[in-house]
């Protein structure tokens, strides 16, 4: 995963920078069940969360930064999310959001205070992909352009080559966690799904008429594997990156309030967000 001290404050700025406002502008009953399926009570309950894993890695990142001893630490993560919601229970709710908003702008303020080479410190690196980048995903309670089009254009940029770094024996490992014979298969499957995803949601802003069916995903990968079976690697990764920038255009061409349709936000969600963490490359 490409993490950079400018992709870094734009998540500051624009991913997280929106978050409350984006899921206030949720129906009611929308944010509560939003807020239900990530496991907590109360908005607030899952910003304090948020809000003590930015100070705990701020910390850490600070002191690698002007090389400092930090403890290390094994945490028992259960106990400290539950020390978090705990901690600002008992919070105004102006006083919390304002705590919230006022720890973003300082960590971004901390951030680009740091020179470069900071970035490149392997533990920096581990902090922020938990805390910025992949709490943005794991939280996610209503997406974003900025996350969709970032993704497209970093994570699934680079997405075959990652593979084909990896050595040998990491890519067996790969492989068998994903369920897919070879990596020809993968791609397959992601590609077939991204064109799914496209023709739907394209189907969806042309005409309010527009109506599709939930496909059995089971028996649809298995089609794609077959449909792409005799395709060579070569011309199947052309197309994987023809399919990429076709969906970063759509993405970029759509109108705000696309995002607020419960179906192109599913499509895009599952499609281009979720299924990089079913698929994840590792390190």
């Amino acid at each position: 995963m490409s993490i950079t001290k400018g992709r870094t404050l734009e998540y500051i700025e624009q991913e997280w920078g929106t978050y409350v406002e984006r899921f206030q502008r949720l129906p009611k009953e929308k944010q509560e069940k939003r807020v239900r399926e990530q496991g907590y009570e109360r908005f607030r309950d899952m910003l304090a969360h948020i809000l003590a894993w930015w100070d705990e890695g701020m910390g850490i990142i600070l002191a690698i930064a002007e090389d400092r001893p930090f403890e290390r630490k094994k945490y028992d993560f259960d106990v400290f999310n539950a020390e978090a919601v705990a901690k600002y229970k008992d919070w105004d709710e102006t006083a919390f959001l304002n705590q919230f908003e006022k720890t973003r702008q300082k960590m971004g303020a901390d951030l680009r205070s740091m020179k470069e080479a900071v970035f490149e410190n392997r533990r920096v690196k581990t902090w922020l992909h938990g805390v910025i980048y992949h709490h943005a995903r794991e939280h996610l309670v209503a997406l974003s352009r900025f996350l969709v089009v970032d993704m497209l254009e970093n994570d699934w940029a680079t997405y075959i080559e990652d593979f084909k770094r990896l050595d040998e024996e990491k890519k067996k490992e790969f492989l068998s966690k994903q369920g897919f014979a070879n990596f020809h298969d993968v791609v397959a499957h992601v590609v077939g799904w991204w064109e799914e995803g496209a023709r739907i949601i394209a189907g969806i802003t042309d005409s309010p008429a527009f109506t599709w069916e939930n496909l059995d995903a089971d028996a649809y990968n298995r089609e794609l594997v077959q449909k792409f079976s005799t395709w060579s690697d070569d011309d199947l990764f052309q197309h994987y990156e023809s399919v990429r920038l076709a969906m970063l255009d759509l993405t970029a061409d759509l109108p705000d309030d696309a995002f607020l349709n419960d179906d192109i936000e599913g499509w895009l969600k599952d499609d281009v967000v979720g299924h990089y963490d079913e698929h994840p490359i590792p390190a």
